[in-house]
């Protein structure tokens, strides 16, 4: 019985040397050593192709098997409320007043007028029922299915082969692209900390920026690969250079690797412990990063201070900030923090805008930890983005800062096809400043006293 075992072990053992050459000779060939140079053999881009006919045809399959069986397919999009173009409050008064008892806002208007107490109570009511906050930080409902679970329940059980064509989709992204990715990923972040510790120990000059540079873009298109990132790089010529501020809105952890694996940026954040804190480590070894210890980060002296330092070196890497400070979900873009507005340097703005259709890219932080939400992207058919550089800009005379933030977020708004609000993003943790609520107050008193003293 030994002498049979002996050799069906060896065997086995030799197969599985060889399955591991294989794939791994595959990985280097045809992934590895094209990222190395930033090649593409256009694999991923047929792939794309393939998913979009794919998707296609099971729409098309779901949308007659809905209609045979009467179901329906599509959530109904409106809320009950008609939607309405933006009006100011003093506008909306006046068309209550003159639809109402009270007089118009003109120079004989009363003080106040008992309907306008409607105008708030129906503000309120618009604000729970659609509240344009807290829908920002939930998933964006498709209209069609990517033979995803997640994407849409009504897409369910349509018919059999649906289903089937739904478990060979599992069977695919979780048995064959799942464990590519994870050594992709596993490759794309061991090679990004083993290098950057090696360049760390060169003496600070050409060279060593030179290596820095080829080393970081080399370990995020590994990476972007390990996400099957199809990525759409838009005015090139835009693209940040030395000495100044990039900013970019903000819908998931993977924007920085995104934008990193098309140019070389020069990160800011809070330190971190375990994998995350080592690599942060291995990084500001081989180039210079901004991170932040906890207390730190709350010094907002210290941070521009820092900040300023950097951007008046012009050897230094540009800066890459997300100042919307949380994750928004790819429909919309939210205050930005005035902070790096308020240094006296180029603001290079830039546009992100996820296809929803192949992987939901959005990171709902209070749902998902990090590991949970890097998972369901890896088992995602793939993740493809447009990104726009948008020309430089600078702070205007007479611009303070906050000003400054607002057209910089609007220029990123209409580029990439998104709501611009006002709205902070804190919001999704914390309540309504007193201050947002003493604006209302104030702005009503206003209208009030200036219609009031009017001859």
């Amino acid at each position: 019985m030994g002498l049979l075992e002996s050799p069906f072990n060896s065997l086995l053992c030799m197969l599985l040397g060889i399955s591991f050459t294989v794939w791994f000779t595959l990985l280097l060939v045809f992934i590895v050593v094209p990222a190395i140079f930033g090649l593409s053999f256009g694999i991923r881009t047929l792939y794309m192709k393939v998913l979009l006919k794919v998707f296609e045809w099971a729409t098309l399959r779901i949308e007659r098997g809905a209609k045979e069986k009467k179901h329906l397919l599509y959530k109904p999009n409106t809320n009950g409320i008609i939607a309405k173009k933006p009006t100011s409050l003093e506008e909306e008064l006046k068309e209550i007043r003159r639809n109402g008892s009270g007089r118009d806002l003109d120079g004989s208007s009363p003080t106040f007028a008992v309907s306008d107490i409607f105008y708030f109570c129906r503000r309120g009511v618009e604000s729970i029922v659609d509240d344009e906050v807290t829908k920002r930080f939930t998933a964006e409902e498709l209209e069609s299915w990517n033979l995803l679970t997640r994407s849409n329940y009504n897409f369910q059980h349509i018919s059999a082969r649906l289903t089937a064509l739904w478990g060979l989709g599992l069977l695919i992204r979780y048995c064959c692209l799942l464990p590519l990715r994870l050594t992709l990923a596993i490759t794309g972040v061991t090679l990004l900390v083993v290098f950057t510790t090696i360049i760390g120990f060169l003496p600070n000059g050409r060279m060593k920026n030179f290596l820095s540079e080829k080393v970081h873009l080399m370990c995020y298109r590994i990476c972007v690969r390990a996400l099957t990132a199809i990525i759409t790089y838009h005015h090139s010529e835009n693209k940040p250079k030395n000495g100044g501020i990039c900013v970019a809105n903000h819908t998931s952890p993977i924007d920085v690797i995104i934008l990193a694996s098309d140019g070389c940026y020069a990160m800011v954040g809070q330190t971190h412990g375990g994998l995350m804190g080592i690599i942060q480590r291995s990084m500001v070894k081989a180039c210079p990063h901004i991170w932040f210890e906890r207390s730190e980060i709350k010094d907002r002296h210290l941070v521009a201070k820092r900040l300023s330092d950097h951007v008046e070196d012009k050897n230094k890497l540009p800066i890459l900030i997300f100042p919307e400070g949380t994750c928004i979900n790819n429909t919309s873009v939210m205050m930005f923090k005035k902070g790096s507005f308020e240094i006296a340097s180029t603001i290079y703005p830039v546009a992100i805008k996820y296809d929803p259709r192949f992987g939901e890219a959005f990171w709902n932080s209070s749902k998902f930890g990090m590991v949970s939400y890097l998972l369901r992207m890896m088992s995602s058919w793939a993740i493809v983005c447009s990104v726009w550089y948008l020309p430089p800009m600078s702070r205007q005379e007479g611009e303070d800062a906050v000003q400054f933030a607002n057209r910089v977020k609007a220029a990123i708004a209409r580029q990439g096809g998104l709501v611009d609000l006002l709205w902070d993003g804190g919001l999704k943790r914390s309540k309504v400043k007193d201050t947002f609520k003493e604006e209302q107050q104030k702005l009503y008193s206003k209208i009030l006293w200036d219609h009031n003293s009017s001859p």
